[in-house]
């Protein structure tokens, strides 16, 4: 557990995520405080993680030894310059946003340059993320050490450089969602076969878990792979759905890089 306190600005999605993975893992830090403008969004927060600080002063929840920018990329840069006399010399900030360079977030920030960034994913809920993090230079092997503590129960957290971080957005943080509505379509369908969600849990996960290492640890061809089960019953959607993946994919990584 770390005995920095921190802060989160903004208490959405993400907000919930890491405070629920931390929950799950045992290692909610002592100190945090969630600022966010909603008073239902830091009720909710309030109710679910009793032992943290709520504030609707994002200037409060700056001012904490370890700073996440947890809102998203339209209103990041009037909020991150509205809080910057507030944010400790010594403070690390983490930007959870795309789009946003250090260059541009030093900017925003008066020149501080102790600064972050995480591209977050939707499974650190349950400790299973994929969290690629850049430091800046100003931060010293410490500081990065005091980070990494803090994403590792999350999941996995590789430094990566700070040009691919867009690419991971896409990858990884919006990845589940090309997914879960299928996944959950087939334990619908399966479920209406007789299967019980005990049967079709281990199935199911072992399923996704298998496919995915099968493609990428194989040693066969995509080709090859896909030649492993004869019959497709989606085959003629098939074409269709990966033409999509082609062509909407680019165009939202056009969309979020810097």
């Amino acid at each position: 557990m770390s005995n920095k306190s921190i802060g989160f600005i903004g208490g959405g999605r993400i907000t919930r995520i890491f405070l629920e993975g931390w929950t799950r893992a045992q290692k909610l830090p002592a100190s945090v405080t969630v600022s966010d403008p909603n008073a239902e969004t830091l009720s909710k927060l309030k109710t679910r993680f009793p032992a943290i600080s709520t504030t609707p002063d994002n200037a409060r929840a700056a001012a904490q030894d370890i700073v996440f920018l947890a809102v998203h990329p339209p209103v990041l840069a009037e909020t991150v310059a509205a809080v910057k006399g507030a944010i400790k010399p010594e403070a690390i900030v983490a930007s959870l946003a795309p789009k946003f360079t250090f260059t541009k977030l030093s900017g925003l920030l008066g020149g501080f340059a102790r600064l972050a960034r995480v591209i977050p994913n939707a499974p650190s809920i349950i400790g299973l993320g994929y969290n690629p993090v850049a430091f800046a230079s100003a931060l010293t092997a410490g500081d990065r050490a005091e980070l990494l503590a803090l994403l590792t129960p999350l999941g996995d957290c590789p430094e990566v450089a700070e040009a691919k971080l867009e690419a991971y957005a896409v990858l990884s943080a919006m990845g589940p969602t090309y997914l879960w509505f299928q996944l959950q379509a087939l334990r619908e369908v399966a479920a209406g076969f007789g299967l019980s969600d005990a049967e079709i849990t281990p199935a199911l996960k072992r399923m996704v878990c298998g496919g995915a290492r099968t493609l990428l640890e194989s040693g066969l061809t995509p080709a090859e792979v896909m030649d492993l089960i004869p019959v497709k019953p989606l085959a003629e959607m098939e074409a269709h759905v990966a033409e999509m993946y082609r062509t909407r994919l680019p165009a939202l990584f056009q969309k979020i890089k810097p």
